[in-house]
Protein backbone atom coordinates (compact mmCIF):
# COMPACT_ATOMS: atom_id res chain seq x y z
CA UNK A 1 0.00 0.00 0.00
CA UNK A 2 1.35 3.81 -1.09
CA UNK A 3 -1.77 5.63 -0.71
CA UNK A 4 -5.67 5.56 -1.21
CA UNK A 5 -5.20 5.18 -4.92
CA UNK A 6 -1.85 3.37 -5.17
CA UNK A 7 -0.90 -0.06 -4.52
CA UNK A 8 1.04 -2.93 -5.65
CA UNK A 9 0.75 -6.52 -5.66
CA UNK A 10 2.27 -9.13 -6.26
CA UNK A 11 1.82 -13.46 -6.43
CA UNK A 12 2.81 -16.95 -7.84
CA UNK A 13 3.32 -17.50 -11.63
CA UNK A 14 5.77 -14.14 -11.80
CA UNK A 15 2.96 -11.86 -11.11
CA UNK A 16 3.42 -8.20 -10.22
CA UNK A 17 0.60 -5.74 -10.36
CA UNK A 18 0.04 -1.63 -9.84
CA UNK A 19 -2.90 0.38 -9.86
CA UNK A 20 -2.96 4.25 -9.47
CA UNK A 21 -6.79 5.32 -9.27
CA UNK A 22 -7.75 2.87 -6.23
CA UNK A 23 -7.98 -0.35 -8.11
CA UNK A 24 -10.27 0.65 -11.28
CA UNK A 25 -7.56 -0.65 -13.04
CA UNK A 26 -4.25 -2.84 -12.84
CA UNK A 27 -1.33 -3.17 -14.89
CA UNK A 28 0.61 -5.71 -14.79
CA UNK A 29 3.99 -5.00 -14.63
CA UNK A 30 5.89 -8.37 -13.31
CA UNK A 31 9.48 -9.13 -14.56
CA UNK A 32 10.15 -10.90 -17.91
CA UNK A 33 11.15 -14.39 -18.01
CA UNK A 34 9.73 -14.82 -14.10
CA UNK A 35 6.71 -16.86 -14.74
CA UNK A 36 7.64 -19.58 -12.87
CA UNK A 37 8.91 -17.36 -9.69
CA UNK A 38 6.56 -17.21 -6.97
CA UNK A 39 7.01 -13.20 -5.69
CA UNK A 40 5.65 -13.79 -1.83
CA UNK A 41 6.75 -9.81 -0.88
CA UNK A 42 6.73 -6.70 -2.53
CA UNK A 43 7.69 -3.20 -0.84
CA UNK A 44 6.50 -0.13 -2.38
CA UNK A 45 7.96 3.15 -1.91
CA UNK A 46 5.76 5.22 -4.41
CA UNK A 47 4.16 4.87 -7.85
CA UNK A 48 7.41 4.23 -9.56
CA UNK A 49 9.60 2.81 -6.95
CA UNK A 50 9.13 -1.11 -5.59
CA UNK A 51 11.26 -3.86 -4.69
CA UNK A 52 10.27 -7.08 -5.48
CA UNK A 53 11.51 -11.02 -3.59
CA UNK A 54 10.53 -14.14 -4.96
CA UNK A 55 10.99 -17.47 -2.64
CA UNK A 56 12.27 -20.94 -3.13
CA UNK A 57 15.28 -22.73 -2.59
CA UNK A 58 18.65 -21.37 -4.67
CA UNK A 59 18.61 -19.50 -7.24
CA UNK A 60 14.88 -18.91 -6.92
CA UNK A 61 15.42 -16.45 -4.07
CA UNK A 62 15.74 -13.41 -5.80
CA UNK A 63 14.99 -9.85 -5.42
CA UNK A 64 14.31 -6.87 -8.19
CA UNK A 65 13.86 -3.79 -8.14
CA UNK A 66 12.11 -0.74 -10.34
CA UNK A 67 12.33 2.63 -10.49
CA UNK A 68 9.61 3.12 -13.43
CA UNK A 69 6.48 1.67 -12.38
CA UNK A 70 7.73 -2.02 -13.29
CA UNK A 71 8.26 -0.84 -16.94
CA UNK A 72 11.86 -2.10 -16.50
CA UNK A 73 13.45 -4.20 -13.69
CA UNK A 74 16.99 -5.08 -12.54
CA UNK A 75 17.58 -8.29 -10.23
CA UNK A 76 19.62 -7.03 -7.27
CA UNK A 77 20.20 -10.26 -5.35
CA UNK A 78 20.34 -13.82 -6.53
CA UNK A 79 20.61 -16.85 -4.09
CA UNK A 80 23.87 -19.29 -4.62
CA UNK A 81 23.59 -21.16 -1.94
CA UNK A 82 21.41 -24.02 -1.88
CA UNK A 83 20.81 -24.43 1.51
CA UNK A 84 19.15 -20.87 2.03
CA UNK A 85 15.35 -19.92 1.31
CA UNK A 86 14.45 -16.49 1.41
CA UNK A 87 10.64 -15.83 2.83
CA UNK A 88 10.22 -12.52 3.65
CA UNK A 89 11.65 -8.55 3.89
CA UNK A 90 11.13 -5.46 6.05
CA UNK A 91 12.39 -2.26 5.59
CA UNK A 92 12.71 0.79 8.43
CA UNK A 93 12.50 3.00 5.66
CA UNK A 94 12.93 4.04 1.86
CA UNK A 95 17.20 2.89 2.25
CA UNK A 96 17.41 0.06 4.63
CA UNK A 97 15.98 -3.18 4.58
CA UNK A 98 16.32 -6.87 5.92
CA UNK A 99 15.44 -9.80 3.92
CA UNK A 100 15.17 -13.15 5.94
CA UNK A 101 16.29 -16.78 5.16
CA UNK A 102 15.34 -19.97 6.73
CA UNK A 103 18.06 -21.80 8.42
CA UNK A 104 21.57 -22.39 7.19
CA UNK A 105 24.18 -23.95 9.48
CA UNK A 106 21.75 -24.24 12.19
CA UNK A 107 20.98 -20.36 12.06
CA UNK A 108 18.88 -18.30 10.44
CA UNK A 109 20.14 -15.60 7.60
CA UNK A 110 20.02 -11.72 7.31
CA UNK A 111 20.48 -10.06 4.32
CA UNK A 112 20.91 -6.30 3.90
CA UNK A 113 20.55 -3.62 1.89
CA UNK A 114 21.48 0.37 2.83
CA UNK A 115 21.10 2.06 -1.03
CA UNK A 116 17.24 1.52 -1.09
CA UNK A 117 17.73 -2.51 -2.70
CA UNK A 118 20.19 -1.02 -5.19
CA UNK A 119 22.71 -4.26 -3.57
CA UNK A 120 22.34 -6.45 -0.99
CA UNK A 121 24.93 -8.18 1.73
CA UNK A 122 24.31 -11.23 3.79
CA UNK A 123 25.02 -10.01 7.55
CA UNK A 124 27.57 -11.53 9.70
CA UNK A 125 24.53 -11.63 12.68
CA UNK A 126 24.90 -12.52 16.36
CA UNK A 127 22.52 -15.22 15.68
CA UNK A 128 20.90 -17.66 18.68
CA UNK A 129 20.50 -21.43 16.93
CA UNK A 130 17.52 -22.71 15.53
CA UNK A 131 15.77 -25.20 16.95
CA UNK A 132 16.12 -28.77 14.59
CA UNK A 133 12.78 -27.98 12.47
CA UNK A 134 12.48 -24.37 12.62
CA UNK A 135 11.79 -22.45 10.09
CA UNK A 136 10.08 -18.61 8.73
CA UNK A 137 6.18 -19.18 6.77
CA UNK A 138 6.61 -17.44 3.20
CA UNK A 139 3.04 -16.48 3.24
CA UNK A 140 2.14 -13.36 3.41
CA UNK A 141 5.87 -11.48 3.86
CA UNK A 142 4.94 -10.75 7.14
CA UNK A 143 7.10 -13.16 8.83
CA UNK A 144 10.10 -9.92 9.49
CA UNK A 145 8.82 -6.57 10.55
CA UNK A 146 10.64 -3.35 11.94
CA UNK A 147 9.30 -0.16 14.05
CA UNK A 148 11.20 2.86 14.58
CA UNK A 149 14.64 3.31 13.10
CA UNK A 150 16.74 0.41 14.27
CA UNK A 151 14.17 -2.68 15.61
CA UNK A 152 13.55 -5.54 13.71
CA UNK A 153 11.80 -8.76 14.65
CA UNK A 154 11.04 -12.16 12.81
CA UNK A 155 8.96 -14.88 13.87
CA UNK A 156 8.89 -18.55 12.82
CA UNK A 157 7.06 -22.01 13.43
CA UNK A 158 7.47 -25.66 12.50
CA UNK A 159 9.28 -26.99 15.78
CA UNK A 160 7.49 -27.41 19.17
CA UNK A 161 7.51 -23.93 19.79
CA UNK A 162 7.09 -20.88 17.94
CA UNK A 163 9.43 -18.12 18.61
CA UNK A 164 10.13 -14.28 18.36
CA UNK A 165 13.67 -12.90 17.35
CA UNK A 166 14.32 -9.85 17.78
CA UNK A 167 16.83 -6.93 16.85
CA UNK A 168 17.58 -3.45 18.37
CA UNK A 169 20.45 -2.50 16.11
CA UNK A 170 19.35 -3.40 12.41
CA UNK A 171 20.02 -7.01 12.06
CA UNK A 172 23.29 -7.25 13.55
CA UNK A 173 22.52 -9.13 16.87
CA UNK A 174 19.77 -10.93 17.62
CA UNK A 175 17.89 -12.17 20.86
CA UNK A 176 15.12 -14.73 21.34
CA UNK A 177 11.68 -15.37 22.78
CA UNK A 178 8.91 -18.51 23.62
CA UNK A 179 5.70 -17.63 22.55
CA UNK A 180 2.35 -19.39 23.17
CA UNK A 181 1.39 -19.48 19.75
CA UNK A 182 0.88 -22.86 18.57
CA UNK A 183 3.53 -24.62 16.71
CA UNK A 184 4.14 -27.64 14.45
CA UNK A 185 5.11 -28.60 11.17
CA UNK A 186 2.31 -26.40 9.28
CA UNK A 187 1.85 -24.25 12.39
CA UNK A 188 3.35 -21.54 14.01
CA UNK A 189 3.57 -17.33 13.38
CA UNK A 190 2.98 -16.16 9.87
CA UNK A 191 2.95 -12.32 10.76
CA UNK A 192 4.67 -9.48 13.24
CA UNK A 193 2.70 -6.31 13.40
CA UNK A 194 4.32 -3.86 15.53
CA UNK A 195 2.74 -0.16 16.30
CA UNK A 196 6.02 0.67 18.18
CA UNK A 197 9.12 -0.56 19.88
CA UNK A 198 7.15 -2.05 22.52
CA UNK A 199 3.54 -3.55 21.48
CA UNK A 200 2.92 -5.74 19.27
CA UNK A 201 1.15 -9.29 18.39
CA UNK A 202 1.87 -12.22 16.56
CA UNK A 203 -0.62 -13.62 14.35
CA UNK A 204 -0.54 -17.25 12.88
CA UNK A 205 -2.05 -20.77 14.00
CA UNK A 206 -1.70 -24.06 11.58
CA UNK A 207 -3.16 -23.64 7.40
CA UNK A 208 -3.89 -26.96 7.43
CA UNK A 209 -6.51 -26.64 9.73
CA UNK A 210 -7.68 -22.85 8.97
CA UNK A 211 -11.22 -22.86 10.85
CA UNK A 212 -9.80 -24.98 13.83
CA UNK A 213 -6.89 -23.07 14.63
CA UNK A 214 -6.70 -22.51 18.35
CA UNK A 215 -3.81 -20.06 20.18
CA UNK A 216 -3.76 -18.65 16.88
CA UNK A 217 -2.69 -15.17 18.36
CA UNK A 218 -0.24 -13.41 20.95
CA UNK A 219 0.22 -9.90 22.27
CA UNK A 220 3.51 -8.42 23.64
CA UNK A 221 3.83 -5.13 25.48
CA UNK A 222 8.23 -5.19 26.27
CA UNK A 223 9.19 -5.16 22.79
CA UNK A 224 9.01 -9.01 22.31
CA UNK A 225 10.88 -9.79 25.50
CA UNK A 226 7.72 -11.84 26.43
CA UNK A 227 4.50 -13.14 24.96
CA UNK A 228 0.86 -13.43 25.98
CA UNK A 229 -1.45 -15.62 24.32
CA UNK A 230 -4.75 -13.74 23.60
CA UNK A 231 -7.69 -15.86 24.16
CA UNK A 232 -10.21 -13.20 22.78
CA UNK A 233 -8.92 -13.60 19.21
CA UNK A 234 -10.82 -16.27 16.71
CA UNK A 235 -9.40 -19.37 16.74
CA UNK A 236 -8.65 -19.37 13.17
CA UNK A 237 -5.27 -19.25 11.07
CA UNK A 238 -4.92 -15.81 9.95
CA UNK A 239 -1.44 -14.98 7.92
CA UNK A 240 -1.60 -11.62 7.65
CA UNK A 241 -1.44 -8.52 9.98
CA UNK A 242 -1.08 -4.94 10.59
CA UNK A 243 -1.12 -2.06 12.73
CA UNK A 244 -3.50 0.70 11.36
CA UNK A 245 -3.55 2.91 14.29
CA UNK A 246 -1.99 3.24 17.54
CA UNK A 247 -5.15 1.25 18.90
CA UNK A 248 -6.56 -0.49 15.31
CA UNK A 249 -5.38 -3.16 14.18
CA UNK A 250 -6.26 -5.75 11.65
CA UNK A 251 -5.50 -9.24 10.59
CA UNK A 252 -6.42 -11.53 7.73
CA UNK A 253 -6.90 -14.64 6.53
CA UNK A 254 -8.19 -17.42 4.60
CA UNK A 255 -11.06 -18.11 6.49
CA UNK A 256 -11.93 -14.14 7.06
CA UNK A 257 -10.84 -10.74 8.63
CA UNK A 258 -11.07 -9.17 12.22
CA UNK A 259 -10.15 -5.84 13.69
CA UNK A 260 -9.11 -4.99 17.02
CA UNK A 261 -10.04 -1.24 17.96
CA UNK A 262 -8.22 -1.16 21.84
CA UNK A 263 -4.79 -2.28 20.88
CA UNK A 264 -5.35 -6.03 19.94
CA UNK A 265 -7.12 -6.86 23.65
CA UNK A 266 -10.59 -7.88 21.85
CA UNK A 267 -11.30 -8.86 18.29
CA UNK A 268 -14.40 -8.49 16.09
CA UNK A 269 -14.62 -10.17 12.51
CA UNK A 270 -16.05 -8.11 9.54
CA UNK A 271 -15.35 -10.03 6.47
CA UNK A 272 -15.13 -13.18 5.36
CA UNK A 273 -13.40 -12.97 2.18
CA UNK A 274 -10.28 -14.47 2.00
CA UNK A 275 -6.99 -12.35 2.45
CA UNK A 276 -3.13 -13.68 2.87
CA UNK A 277 -2.13 -10.42 3.44
CA UNK A 278 -2.75 -6.84 4.49
CA UNK A 279 -0.89 -3.62 4.37
CA UNK A 280 -2.26 0.18 5.65
CA UNK A 281 -0.84 3.30 4.64
CA UNK A 282 -1.29 6.66 6.26
CA UNK A 283 -3.29 5.29 9.14
CA UNK A 284 -6.21 4.49 6.28
CA UNK A 285 -5.70 3.34 3.27
CA UNK A 286 -5.61 -0.33 3.31
CA UNK A 287 -5.43 -3.16 0.85
CA UNK A 288 -5.59 -7.28 1.10
CA UNK A 289 -4.72 -9.38 -1.24
CA UNK A 290 -5.18 -13.30 -1.44
CA UNK A 291 -5.62 -16.47 -3.56
CA UNK A 292 -7.39 -16.48 -7.24
CA UNK A 293 -6.20 -12.42 -7.91
CA UNK A 294 -8.47 -10.98 -4.91
CA UNK A 295 -7.55 -7.78 -4.04
CA UNK A 296 -9.51 -5.53 -2.02
CA UNK A 297 -9.61 -1.97 -0.34
CA UNK A 298 -10.91 -1.40 3.10
CA UNK A 299 -14.11 0.85 3.64
CA UNK A 300 -15.65 2.27 6.35
CA UNK A 301 -19.38 2.18 7.16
Amino acid sequence: AVSERVAWASGSLGTVLRTTNKGATWQSVGPPGTQALQFRDIEAFDRNRAVILSIGTGTDSRIYRTTDGGQTWTLVFQNTDPAAFYDCMAWFGKHRGLALSDPVNGRFRILATNDGGRTWNVIAASMPPALPLEFAFAASGQCITTAGGRDAWFATGGDAVARVFHSGDRGLTWTVANTPVRSGPSAGIFALAFRDKRHGIAAGGDFAAPTASPDALANTKDGGETWRLNTNAPDEYRSGAHWVTGRDVITVGPSGSDVSTDGGRTWMGFDEGSFDTVDCAGGHACWAAGELGRVAFLTRD
